[in-house]
């Protein structure tokens, strides 16, 4: 009997969770038939079979998570070679589950509790820094732990992060700990574009546009090297709302193509993000981002700006609202822009005339 282990399916990911197994004991399989469904931080992804053979035994039920090496499927027959590469320490057929800590963590400057206090807070798993202090001069009591432990069993077990959700947790954490964010802001008048005019297909013409007038902000920026790669290519990341939770697939060369392979293309990524079906490596390396949040509500941002990007572009809702036109009151359709800029790689006058440029082309007839 053979064991095929969990392989190694790139971008650094260490889990994947199973999402459909589409064989089952018993079953007899051949090279290359889909065994397994399984979604990591990225997408979804089908795991063929390395031989063929029989299947003895099933690793994991659905909804399980798998680390990179351990266990999926025992086989009978095929050739005696393992297939998979075993990374550290590996749990066979469990679910993977995050554990409350062992005590709280570590406390805030300022945090006041007795000894004893401290003790129960470990053992209800309370942190410290949640509890409202009733106690003289902000003394956490032993009230207090019990009343935070009683709130927290009524709203129920918290929901762990899985997948891209967890994924956009950590990617969040780091840029806010790492990104020094600016952002300005300013309004297109878009009343001249015919009826017809896509959305975002002006948006992505008028990004071009800005990189050309303004390369900076189509950059990588290093922190450790405290450098910055100024790129000829425009990779334009595209943020997708999906049920599972925010997604970036890229646009390739989006300044190198026509209209309508723009808009087939777009269509084509969108969709297949949404059923994440898009190929990892769609999902990374871009250059800079666009977010269209307008679509669904909002007039201004402040979109994060992920690493090692230096920008990305918020779009609002768009309204109808009354200008000055030649001295004269008018009412025209208006886009508000934001942009959101790493301000350690970026000038805001760089960003300025990158706004400008976009707003300038935006704000053509053709």
């Amino acid at each position: 009997m053979k064991i095929f282990k969990l392989p190694d399916l790139g971008e650094g990911l260490q889990e994947a969770e199973i999402v459909q197994w589409h064989v089952k004991a018993g079953d007899e399989v051949a090279i290359d038939q889909p065994l397994v469904s399984v979604e990591t931080a990225k997408a979804i992804v089908d795991i063929p079979a390395p031989y063929a053979g029989r299947i003895v035994k099933l690793y994991g039920a659905e909804r399980d998570v798998a680390r990179v090496g351990a266990p999926l499927i025992a086989f009978e027959g095929g050739d005696d070679s393992d297939t998979g590469t075993v990374v550290g320490k590996v749990e066979i057929g469990q679910q993977v589950i995050a554990e409350a800590p062992a005590g709280a963590t570590p406390l805030a400057h300022g945090i006041k509790a007795m000894p004893a206090v401290r003790a129960l807070a470990r053992k209800l798993n309370i942190d410290l820094t949640m509890v409202t202090p009733t106690g003289a001069d902000g003394l956490i009591t032993a009230n207090d732990v019990q009343r935070a432990a009683r709130i927290l069993a009524e709203l129920g077990p918290q929901e762990l992060l899985r997948g891209v959700r967890k994924v956009m947790a950590q990617s969040m954490t780091l840029a806010h700990a790492e990104v020094a964010c600016a952002t300005i802001m300013d309004d297109a008048d878009i009343d001249a574009w015919p009826e017809d005019a896509s959305v975002m297909l002006r948006l992505i013409r008028a990004i071009v546009a800005a990189a050309r007038a303004e390369p900076s902000l189509n950059a990588w920026y290093d922190s450790q090297a405290v450098g910055r790669r100024l790129l000829k290519n425009v990779d334009l990341g595209i943020a997708v709302d999906t049920p599972d939770g925010l997604l970036v697939p890229v646009l390739r060369n989006v300044e190198q193509r026509a209209p309508e392979e723009l808009k087939t293309s777009l269509a084509r990524l969108v969709q297949d993000t949404r059923n994440r079906k898009v190929p990892p490596e769609d999902l990374r390396a871009n250059t800079i981002t666009l977010s269209n949040y307008g679509s669904i509500a909002g007039r201004y941002a402040s979109p994060i700006v992920l690493p090692p990007t230096v920008a990305i572009v918020g779009a609002g809702r768009i309204s109808k609202e009354v200008v000055v036109v030649d001295d004269k009151p008018a009412v025209h359709r208006i886009l508000p822009l934001s942009l959101t800029f790493d301000h350690r790689a970026v000038t805001g006058g760089e960003a300025g005339r990158f706004l400008a440029a976009m707003m300038a082309d935006l704000q053509r007839a053709d």
